[in-house]
């Protein structure tokens, strides 16, 4: 009988056979070693040498693998030691993270209000424990085992197989020290890398209910209520919101809250505000570096749910810190604060806000970089989109928000971003969740219970067929280009396949937006423009509002030129809008003495409060579905009580077409990874490019 081989061991090629001396009845092989030996057997007895082929029925398992790694040679030797299941204890080892001294002092909190093991100074212990069943072994008995120079060594009176390599790199490995973000990182998404190598790993003691609290960034009970300063009633799911910003604010974390555009994010950032100023640990000025457009919107906020809150702008050659006040808010831009970043890192900061946080997408960037500089006892980001992009996009405002979180750009992108973007790992999908999801609060419109007092929201794709003359210019252009394109290379053929595809929106638009003409008749050219009037008409005749937005300022000029002649009241709000002109644009707009409102898609596309609109109008379509969807937002959002119609327009067998169908499909990535859009597409074949651009169908 061969008893079968220690579990470790894999298949492999057969040792010679030999012949054993028969010891007379009752004393074969299999009847000296069918029971588990006392203590004191040896051990020579209880092993034998294989005699006969191993039956199909009880397959052993060799691996040269198994032998090299054990006896320090790749072939096997000529006799093959069998060992009893019995006998082959497997010797489990797990990482635990945790505080040095894991008792109730480790739980306890310092003056700064952070639990003593969060301190900036704190370093978390990294230790192996190993185990035989459920019986953890002792830092002598790991010592033992490091020590020894075979794989079967007795230990607690039992025979263990091991291997001495791994058992001396985990005493090595004994007493590691981590930061306490890097110790987070590990246990949320239960692995670490150690010495090149990913190994599992678990929290201890205090380390571990921080992991359980922070695993669920809505769960557990509420631990403050609505500030008494604060002039409204906050939503259940803004309360929420709000006591996850205080938890993570509490324990100098930071967090993202990435709730949909309209869910009250500027609210709860108010009421955060408010309560930090009740404890003395956290009170301070509050910091919010914002777009341009959305300064006055925030005062106007303040002063409507926080009465009687200092705030003041930081903005334009005036602009002053002094008198700086505890419970005071500061307004800036990006510009500002990238200009003037040492006068605001000079300050005392309770908190730092970035608002439509992905201005720092860019790690990279001037602005970045400043912000950067700024510090806090808080960081808060808030978006709409936490992903435009790519996932570095992501990494970039975590990284701000909890620096060394995700760790450096370049191990996050190899680790995480390539596999996730790629789809092809679905387990590094699961490991950036869980990473980086105590530390984003994202929720939707859509989601059960957020906002059930929300209209509904129509969305229309309007198709238009294009005009003789917009069909010659888009055929002529697309045949000279792709003639251009096939003979260049390089970046130069990349610059040629951004011409073209601009080229082709243009034309679609207008034809006299590509022609660049300065007094063009504007009338019956444009099969877009033809649908534009027919909605407005109907709109109109509603005593409706309607925004009508544009990537293009020329296209805008021409609709404003257009509509002024047809008697119809416009305004058009783009990023050369001095700020106190766009909020008495705001104001004329939300008023009703303004019925539609054109819009520049970027200067426009975030912050504003536009819920007098009924009508959502996108003349042209942007590369990517969410900056679409913050646009829209402007109307669809908290404070709207009529349905909202979205209409966009598409120009038929054009290359909108074929985007808009391969947007469509990526709605459902617009959360997590996006394509690069017009940088993407610069990348394709020259017959992928054709296919992609060629008029067709009822185009032409």
């Amino acid at each position: 009988r061969s008893w079968p081989t220690p579990p470790t061991c894999g298949r492999g090629p057969r040792p010679r056979k030999r012949k054993i001396k028969n010891r007379g009845p009752g004393s074969t092989p299999s009847s000296r070693c069918a029971g588990r030996p006392t203590p004191g057997k040896k051990l020579a007895p209880l092993l034998h040498a294989k005699k006969k082929k191993t039956p199909s029925s009880s397959p052993t398992r060799r691996s040269p693998n198994c032998w090299g790694r054990l006896h320090g040679h790749s072939r096997p030797p000529k006799n093959q030691v069998h060992w009893p299941r019995q006998l082959a204890r497997r010797l489990t080892a797990r990482a635990v993270i945790g505080p040095p001294d894991d008792g109730e002092q480790a739980s306890g909190r310092e003056s700064s209000g952070l639990p003593s093991f969060l301190s900036a100074d704190a370093l978390l212990s990294f230790n192996w424990r190993f185990a035989l069943g459920d019986q953890q072994l002792t830092r002598a008995e790991l010592d033992q085992l490091a020590e020894a120079g075979r794989p079967v060594v007795r230990l607690r009176d039992e025979w263990v197989l091991i291997d001495p390599a791994e058992a001396r790199r985990a005493r090595e490995s004994q007493d590691r020290k981590l930061s306490p973000v890097d110790a987070l990182g590990a246990v949320l998404t239960g692995t670490a890398e150690v010495d090149g190598r990913t190994v599992e790993v678990e929290a201890s003691g205090a380390l571990e209910r921080l992991r359980e609290r922070l695993a669920e960034p809505e769960g557990g009970p509420q631990e403050i209520g609505q500030p008494a300063a604060l002039q409204a009633s906050l939503r259940d799911y803004q309360l929420r919101g709000l006591n996850w910003l205080h938890r993570m604010t509490s324990l100098g974390l930071g967090g993202c809250l990435a709730d949909d555009m309209g869910l009250g994010k500027t609210i709860t950032l108010i009421a955060l505000h408010l309560h930090r100023q009740t404890d003395p640990s956290a009170a301070g000025p509050t910091l919010v570096v914002c777009p341009t457009s959305l300064m006055g919107n925030w005062q106007r906020e303040i002063g409507k749910f926080a009465p009687g809150t200092p705030v003041r702008r930081f903005h334009g050659a005036a602009r002053s810190l002094e008198g700086l006040g505890d419970g005071e808010f500061v307004l800036t831009t990006y510009g500002t604060m990238r200009l003037d970043a040492a006068r605001l890192a000079g300050a005392d900061w309770g908190m730092v806000v970035a608002d439509e946080a992905q201005h720092v997408k860019n790690p990279y960037s001037a602005t970045a970089r400043q912000l950067r500089t700024i510090g806090a006892k808080a960081r808060v980001a808030l978006t709409g989109t936490p992903v435009e992009n790519n996932l570095s996009e992501l990494w970039a405002i975590l990284d701000w928000t909890t620096p060394g979180l995700l760790g450096r750009l370049g191990t996050f992108r190899s680790r995480y971003a390539q596999a996730v973007e790629g789809g092809a790992d679905p387990a590094a999908a699961r490991r950036l969740g869980a990473l980086v999801r105590p530390f984003l609060l994202r929720r939707r419109k859509s989601d059960p219970g957020i906002a059930p007092e929300l209209p509904p929201k129509t969305e229309t794709d309007r198709a238009v067929s294009l005009t003789a003359e917009q069909t010659g210019l888009y055929e002529a252009v697309v045949r000279e280009t792709l003639a251009a394109i096939s003979e260049a290379g390089g970046m130069e053929r990349r610059g040629l396949v951004v011409k073209l595809l601009t080229a082709l929106k243009q034309i679609c638009n207008h034809p006299a937006q590509y022609l660049k003409e300065e007094r063009p008749r504007v009338e019956g050219r444009s099969g877009k423009l033809e649908l534009l009037d027919e909605l407005l008409d109907t709109i109109l005749s509603e005593d409706a509002s309607v925004l009508v937005f544009t990537q293009y300022v020329q296209m805008a000029r021409l609709l404003e030129g257009h509509l002024a002649r047809r008697g119809v009241r416009t305004q058009f709000l783009h990023g050369g809008t001095p700020v106190p002109e766009r909020e008495a644009m705001v104001n004329r707009f939300q008023n009703g003495e303004v019925p539609v409102f054109l819009l520049s898609l970027k200067a426009a596309g975030t912050g504003l409060n536009l819920t007098r609109a009924e009508h959502v109008v996108h003349y042209d379509r942007w590369w990517n579905p969410a900056v679409e969807a913050q646009a829209t937002d402007r109307a669809y959002r908290i404070g709207q009580d009529r349905p909202v119609q979205v209409h966009r327009l598409i120009a038929e067998g054009t290359i909108e077409d074929r985007i808009a169908r391969m947007l469509e499909r990526k709605k459902d990535l617009a959360d997590s990874v996006l394509g690069a859009g017009e940088a993407a597409l610069t990348e394709l074949t020259d017959a992928e490019l054709a296919d992609l651009v060629e008029l067709r169908g009822a185009g032409r």
